[in-house]
């Protein structure tokens, strides 16, 4: 087994962005399962509160963003495939645009009475509630604004045709997947699956290959406890920094896309695809937050504003 650890939910297409890559690679890893939304007190010590979902952990480096946590999986399986800083630009700004601009649009697409059924019927009546709260809160804060109901039916509609004409061969991009293909999967996955909206049957193309992603499945996962999870960071050192001379200072790193919640910590390393912020906490020790260099920014910090514990 490989010691990768993922938080992550039933319902969060990201997670199954991720869920579908870890079963190609082959890996085994352990899952721990976190509630739809803020809090969650696991990723408050292990992560400093960043909010988006999945992350990953192993041993005492934490991955925030889908692109940190590929690049792991990309290295624990010898997959460079996955990794997309790896990738010819053509796949780049493909993954660049499905993961914003056509996820956004297939959630908004997906809305409606039977998708809020279905979050009924994996929380609660009042969870739902909550959950569609702070999407509707977490939306007024985004850089990119939401478009309408119509608008997105014809954004997903548009990308299917897109989509179809891509699939000449298996993948996307080739006879073998790459990280464009589990950019694009869990969007319609959202859509078609999740949302049950019938939207594939006038694409055989994109049919056949969304049964070719579903056939990698999620790999062999064992359930772990959150607590036994953060005893595995708190009894583990982060691995060794690319430029160990780097002096750090204290900063507040976060998205600049949608879930802009900032994380206090130590920048360690700047590097041009990575950042690296220490953070402190009782429960974990220090950890290691991995961040992309892309769609983030970096603003100081008052040493005051350590919050440690």
């Amino acid at each position: 087994m490989s010691d990768l650890i993922l938080y992550h939910y039933a319902l969060s297409p990201f997670s199954e962005k991720i869920r579908t890559m870890l079963g190609y690679a082959g890996l085994s890893w352990q899952s721990v399962t976190v509630k739809e939304m803020p809090p969650r007190p696991e990723l408050e010590a292990l992560a400093g509160g960043y909010r988006k979902i999945p992350v990953a952990q192993n041993g005492a480096d934490v991955f925030c963003d889908t692109r940190t946590i590929a690049t792991e999986i990309a290295r624990l399986a010898g997959k460079p495939e996955l990794d997309l800083s790896q990738q010819p630009k053509e796949v780049q700004q493909f993954v660049e645009e499905v993961d914003l601009e056509v996820f956004l649009a297939c959630v908004i697409f997906a809305s409606g009475g039977g998708m809020l059924a279905k979050l009924i019927r994996n929380t609660s009546l009042w969870d739902a509630l909550r959950f569609l709260k702070d999407r509707i809160d977490m939306g007024r804060k985004a850089k990119v604004k939401a478009i309408t109901p119509a608008l997105a039916k014809q954004r997903v509609q548009a990308h299917l045709k897109r989509l179809e004409s891509l699939l000449v061969r298996d993948f996307l991009f080739g006879d073998t997947p790459c990280v464009a293909d589990f950019s694009a999967y869990p969007s319609l996955w959202f859509v078609a699956e999740v949302a049950n909206k019938p939207v594939l049957t006038p694409f055989p193309a994109v049919q056949a290959w969304m049964n070719r992603m579903r056939s990698f499945g999620h790999g062999k996962v064992t359930a772990l406890q959150s607590d036994e999870a953060l005893e595995l960071a708190y009894c583990s050192e982060p691995r060794p920094l690319p430029d160990a001379d780097a002096i750090p200072r204290r900063v507040s790193v976060a998205p600049t896309d949608y879930g802009r919640d900032p994380v206090t910590g130590s920048l360690c390393h700047a590097g041009e695809k990575c950042l690296i912020l220490a953070h402190d906490h009782r429960r974990v020790g220090r950890v290691h937050l991995h961040f992309p260099r892309s769609g983030f920014q970096v603003q100081p910090t008052p040493p005051t504003q350590n919050s440690g514990d």
